[in-house]
């Protein structure tokens, strides 16, 4: 089967005169399942919809948005794959040469924020067409939200675009429910109480009870400075049994309390078996976000395996070049998604969720079935996993039905007695896909959860991944050896990480293999001071690993640690958490790569700061000498730049 349509030629092809739905994406369009444009297209298709792309449409055209005319039923928008800020700015707000989801990985072509430039668009050239945005842009700006980009909170971005309806989440549930609404002639003002959606309207737009609820807490303020802090960490918002009233945009844009506790209850309402609406007041109107969408079975998410992808990108970019970030995922299988691990860094919670949804084995055999047939394929699959490679499974007999605990995590600050660890049914898909002709190598590079690996009592799944899945390196992120730090992370102990070392490098020798770890580590998150970075230096230094990347921590929306950043304070606890200032973090940065030479006056300069200058000298136990040459005197070009990037000067606390 042919890509979906980019243009009225191909729509004549299929001998369609008219499109159901308009997918509007940031991405080149490769039609693979790892792209969430493709998959939602694919669906909708499959229901019997006619659905046709506008691909990267230039916001500066008049009418990018119209070659195939204005569609019967919606707009969709999608930022794409990546948040666009992030896909265009580094850390420290360099912007960024390529787009590895841009034809010949070109960059400039995404707009910034593109959500809202493309919702722009469409209601220039489409007028009031209703407008459905939804992807990971759009999800984690639902509510109010820092951005860091700004150094600001802004609005939802429900408001920001002018959009209708917001599909949060993963969509493929909603987006089929909507469709069938508007199919049915529901005008789109009228859906708004679809689990996985938000809206933002007037009260009397709104279902019955909602406006009820509204009406008895007219106009709601926290008045954080008014109350305890047994107040402030117990039940300070108004609910009933199915809401909860946030506190109000123009409050949380003054308040950082208030915004804690309100990203507090947005993270732990995210259960699709108990989570309640959550409302929070936007001027006149309120954002409604309506319960999380249940998760996927089995059998549905086969199906969407088993959509007919090309996995190529569309034949108009093969001109141009190729999608670097199809190579990336070609021969890769896409197992489950959902991930339990809770890092306070990342926005998995508030996107795909807590409960781990996975393919069938015969789903997943009948992938790698056909990727042995592509012409280009040598044998090797490069990757079978999803957000962490060994959570296979849900972690317990609640999520198995559809619901997570409100106020526990699975692993931290210990692992909750009711986790399941056990890896058989991964081990056992693993072995088949092994056994396939035509499969040299299984790979597994998704990232693997350390912790979660070591309490498996039940099978040996270590030896196994060493033996068969790892080639020469294993990627892992233990990200810091703080205990502080790790406890800001929402991460496990040190000693885990120490006991999981030891057991790899045995592992390795019972096997007679050379194989090694490449650590990940993430540099200035919140809750890390310089005397935990020295710690980590030291660490480092004492192992002899050097680690591969080292991720400047970036304050992405939807996540606790961003909250953490913005408020200074934990959102749980609402206890101060040291927050690293520019300086701080280019300081951080440079001493878990003491060894450049281009960094040792950093070193130095952080040394002295924290008092350590008992670790200036030569020798095992020192991290920098005391005399640097002229040359390395100098601040290196990167770290001017950073010093001086207007983006890098947040208010001060």
């Amino acid at each position: 089967m042919a890509h979906l349509p980019l243009s009225r030629d191909e729509m004549a092809t299929r001998g369609w005169d008219e499109l159901d739905f308009l997918f509007v994406t940031g991405d080149a369009y490769v039609d693979h399942p790892s792209f969430g444009a493709a998959l939602l297209t694919r669906l909708l298709e499959a229901e019997g919809y006619r659905v046709g792309l506008a691909v990267q449409p230039a916001p500066g055209s008049p009418d990018s948005l119209l070659a195939m005319g204005r569609p019967r039923l919606a707009a969709l928008v999608s930022s794409g794959v990546v948040d666009s800020m992030v896909n265009n700015y580094t850390a420290s707000g360099k912007p960024r040469r390529d787009d590895r989801y841009s034809v010949g990985a070109a960059g400039g072509i995404r707009p910034d924020r593109t959500v809202i430039r493309y919702c722009g668009l469409i209601r220039d050239q489409m007028g009031d067409i209703p407008l459905i945005i939804g992807g990971i842009e759009a999800s984690l700006r639902r509510f109010a939200h820092y951005d860091y980009w700004s150094r600001q909170v802004r609005r939802s971005i429900l408001q920001d675009s002018q959009a209708d309806l917001l599909i949060y989440g993963m969509g493929e549930l909603p987006l089929l429910e909507v469709a069938g609404l508007l199919a049915r002639g529901v005008p789109i003002r009228k859906i708004n109480a679809i689990r996985g959606t938000c809206v933002l309207a007037k009260p009397e737009q709104l279902p019955s009870a909602c406006a009820a609820f509204i009406r008895d807490n007219p106009d709601f303020r926290l008045n954080a400075s008014a109350r305890t802090v047994e107040q402030l960490t117990g039940k300070p918002l108004p609910e009933d049994e199915a809401r909860i009233m946030l506190p109000p945009f123009d409050e949380v844009v003054q308040d950082k309390t208030a915004f804690a506790i309100a990203f507090r209850y947005q993270y732990q309402e995210q259960d699709p078996g108990a989570g309640k609406t959550l409302l929070q007041q936007h001027s006149r109107r309120y954002l409604v976000q309506n319960p999380p969408q249940r998760p996927l079975t089995m059998a549905e998410m086969d199906r969407i395996a088993a959509l007919p992808y090309e996995r190529t990108a569309h034949p108009r970019h093969l001109a141009d070049g190729h999608v670097p970030s199809l190579e990336e995922v070609r021969f890769s299988i896409n197992s489950h998604r959902g991930c339990f691990g809770g890092c306070h860094y990342c926005a998995i919670t508030l996107h795909q969720g807590r409960i781990v949804q996975r393919r069938s084995d015969e789903s997943i055999l009948a992938e790698a079935r056909l990727l042995s047939g592509l012409p280009d394929f040598k044998g090797y699959i490069h990757d079978v996993g999803g957000p962490t490679a060994n959570f296979f499974q849900a972690a317990c007999s609640r999520q198995r039905q559809g619901s997570v605990c409100k106020n526990r995590q699975c692993l931290f600050p210990e692992p909750c007695p009711a986790l399941e660890s056990d890896h058989s049914a991964y081990l056992s898909v693993l072995r088949r896909l092994r056994s396939l002709p035509g499969i040299k190598k299984v790979f597994i590079r998704s990232g693997i959860r350390f912790d979660y690996l070591l309490m498996d009592v039940k099978t040996d799944f270590l030896q196994e991944l060493c033996r068969h899945h790892v080639s020469g390196q294993l990627k892992v992120a233990p990200e810091h050896v703080s205990r502080r730090t790790l406890q800001a992370m929402g991460k496990p102990g040190p000693e885990v990480w120490q006991a999981f070392r030891e057991r790899y490098a045995k592992v390795n020798r019972d096997l007679g293999l050379q194989q090694y770890l490449v650590p990940y580590l993430i540099s200035g998150h919140p809750g890390c001071t310089l005397d935990d970075a020295i710690e980590l230096a030291l660490e480092i230094k004492h192992t002899r690993v050097m680690p591969e990347q080292v991720q400047d921590f970036y304050p992405t929306p939807g996540t606790w640690s961003t909250a953490m950043y913005y408020t200074g304070m934990d959102p749980l606890t609402l206890k101060p958490v040291h927050v690293p200032d520019n300086r701080e973090k280019i300081l951080q940065r440079a001493l878990l790569q003491f060894g450049k030479p281009e960094n040792h006056r950093l070193v130095l300069e952080a040394l002295r700061c924290a008092g350590r200058a008992d670790l200036i000298g030569y020798g095992p136990d020192k991290l920098v000498p005391a005399s640097i040459r002229r040359n390395n005197e100098r601040l290196s070009k990167r770290e001017a730049h950073q010093d001086g990037h207007p983006t890098d000067r947040r208010p001060k606390r």
